[in-house]
């Protein structure tokens, strides 16, 4: 019998690396890699039955990804393993197609466990997680981070791109877009946040959870 498949996205080496001693007796590593972009790009490649994430990751985060591997890769189940514990993040994780959110503090025997739920088709929320607290925000209709939400996909992805410090011309080279439309969207942005510099954009981005404090 085959061992179900992972794909782990996560950019702390390290910590991957001790990953691989609690997953390899039980699962198959199908791959490991350290951004939301190459994430993006491996895991059409590998359909995984599980992908392990991370929820801060250059070039694109974890529930950035995570909408739009919802379309590239709907049979995958999304398990978010964060150090982020903010119910704010825990539920636009679950917005975003999670099936499942474990603390990176948590031990492996519930990793295991949160694993295994999902391949089952349960959802999975790690108990140090006050789980009263995330069942109203995930049916309210109204996102904590409403200013954040009426940002497209396109427009996020350009925030996240210039609070990492890379120049209109790389960001452009990253999204296959022209400057111009960087630029764009860029203005767009500050228009839409009511910010003024690069330094309030990126400030709002680490507040926001779109690039690590």
């Amino acid at each position: 019998m085959n061992k179900p498949s992972i794909l782990l996205a996560d950019d702390h080496t390290l910590f991957v690396q001790a990953l691989h001693n609690v997953l390899e007796p039980e699962f198959t590593l199908v791959g490991e890699v350290g951004d939301g972009r190459a994430l993006l790009e491996a895991a059409p490649r590998l359909l995984p039955d599980v992908i392990l994430l991370d929820l801060s990751m250059p070039l694109l985060n974890g529930i950035d990804a995570a909408y739009q591997l919802r379309r590239l890769v709907p049979a995958s189940k999304l398990l978010f393993l964060s150090m982020h514990g903010d119910a704010t993040y825990v539920t636009e994780a679950f917005r975003a197609g999670a099936a499942g959110y474990v603390l990176k503090r948590s031990t492996a025997t519930e990793l295991l466990q949160a694993i295994r739920a999902v391949l089952r088709g349960q959802l999975y929320v790690s108990p140090m997680l006050a789980k009263d607290m995330l069942d109203p925000l995930l049916h309210s209709k109204r996102s904590l981070t409403a200013p954040q939400k009426q940002l497209t996909i396109r427009q996020r992805e350009v925030l996240q791109l210039v609070a990492e410090g890379r120049s209109l011309k790389e960001i452009a080279t990253i999204l296959c877009v022209s400057v111009k439309t960087v630029e764009f969207h860029k203005t767009r942005i500050v228009k839409q946040l009511g910010l003024s510099t690069t330094a309030d954009l990126t400030k709002y981005a680490v507040t926001h959870g779109l690039v690590p404090a």
